[in-house]
């Protein structure tokens, strides 16, 4: 049996091409980021409150953090979420 040859090109292409490829880029770089964490926090028993204090911020900020909607994080709240759980973040341009 012959198989079909793709219709259209690569998603990476389309979003390009569309001009949104970074914004989408960073939304799913933070999804990914909100979720570790809160896996983590889930296998540590780590409540949000717990968190919060041990972060020395308020509930609303990790609210935010925790948020995969929310990419208006820094890097220094996500350094010291990782730090806090016993873990380090890790960027790096590819």
């Amino acid at each position: 049996m012959k198989r079909k040859k793709p219709i259209g090109g690569l998603l990476d292409d389309f979003l390009k091409e569309e001009g949104i490829y970074e914004e989408v880029q960073a939304t799913a770089i933070k999804r990914v980021l909100a979720w570790q964490l809160e896996q983590v926090m889930k296998e540590q028993k780590i409540t949000k409150i717990q968190m919060a204090r041990r972060m020395k911020i308020r509930r609303a900020q990790l609210d935010r953090l925790l948020d995969p909607d929310n990419d208006s994080v820094t890097l220094g709240t996500l350094a010291r979420a990782a730090a806090v759980v016993g873990r380090k973040l890790r960027l790096e341009f590819v």
